[in-house]
């Protein structure tokens, strides 16, 4: 239990996420130690409150252990596939826990951080808060439930965070309505004074039609994110630009528990697609920066591929997470 470090004093439990070295990236050690934890204190009368921490100044968690997951694909093993189950059901329970859980989120907080936060009765955001779910730019897509707590936001902010993954401070946080709390200094929120310009282009139901849209911008006050904008668009997976987009678009009419089964299905085809593992190997390990994206362009992207990701792998039963309630969440 090192990874996880823990405390019991009147009525509250502390959990503190132990691996600063690695800004708290969550191990399977981690996931399984947290639920093992929810287990004892559920049934544990003198807990009353539990809250999540990360260890270090910098971080509360950045993720999950991507590393180990790229090595499980690349070998052939299921362990990134367990992986992926166990932390969603556990970001499931989150949500639906019987005791408050705080998330104390002072520092950055992306993927997998935001997996365990986003469920928490109370998140708790101040000065060092950089939040973002940027998973779009390794050839993936906003996960751990993302489907859910983005797709609740207003529909142009919310595809515009899942697409691009901004890092938000903790008024960003704060006005998207990812963080209830902030007991840092105020500062203003960067994300607000670019709302009409959010409003106007991320509405669309396609890629290829905010792509335009963006283009088409004349406003002088938009016109260098405009062209950031662009051009962090054109640097990501556009399989996985579309995959997005489809994740947003369903799982605004889906229950919670349904969200992460989607997901589950769709993480397990992003695994056999390619455009994952080049993605983690070019940004991650390499660091070269110079993605195989398959295909490179929006337009060779066609319908066929996407529906692929949400094709069910399973009958309803025998879904590793069939056993998560559809609970509403917060």
């Amino acid at each position: 239990m090192s990874e996880l470090l823990v405390s019991v004093r009147g009525g509250v439990a502390t959990v503190t996420l132990n691996r600063p070295g690695a800004l708290n990236a969550l191990s399977m050690g981690m996931l399984e130690g947290l639920g093992d934890l929810l287990d004892r204190w559920e049934r544990d009368a003198a807990v009353r409150t539990i809250v999540l921490r990360g260890a270090g100044h910098r971080a509360f968690c950045a993720g999950g252990h991507i590393r180990v997951m790229h090595a499980s694909v690349t070998a052939g093993t299921a362990i990134h596939r367990r992986f992926m189950e166990v932390e969603y059901a556990l970001d499931h329970r989150i949500y639906g826990y019987p005791k408050p859980i705080v998330a104390h989120i002072d520092g950055i907080v992306m993927g997998g951080g935001m997996g365990i936060a986003q469920g928490a009765a109370l998140r708790i955001v101040g000065e060092r808060t950089r939040m973002a779910m940027p998973e779009t730019i390794i050839g993936l897509f906003p996960d751990v439930g993302a489907s859910w707590f983005l797709s609740r936001l207003p529909a142009a902010l919310g595809n515009y965070l899942a697409l691009l993954g901004p890092t938000l401070n903790a008024a960003d946080a704060i006005y998207c309505g990812l963080a209830d709390l902030n007991v840092g200094a105020e500062t203003p929120s960067g994300i607000e004074s670019l709302r009409p310009a959010i409003d106007t282009h991320f509405a669309y139901d396609s890629v290829e039609a905010i792509v335009a849209s963006l283009a088409g911008e004349t406003r002088a006050a938009y016109r260098s994110w405009v062209e950031e904008t662009l051009e962090g668009l054109g640097r990501r997976s556009p399989t996985m630009l579309k995959v997005t987009l489809e994740l947003q678009r369903r799982g605004r009419r889906m229950a919670l528990a349904d969200c992460f089964r989607m997901e589950l299905a769709a993480i397990n085809a992003a695994f056999e697609h390619g455009d994952l593992i080049d993605g983690i190997r070019a940004r991650i390990i390499d660091k070269d920066n110079k993605p195989t994206w398959k295909p490179a362009r929006l337009e060779d992207v066609d319908r066929a591929a996407v529906e692929a990701f949400f094709v069910p792998r399973w009958k309803p039963r025998e879904h590793p997470l069939a056993s998560l309630t559809t609970l509403e969440g917060p």
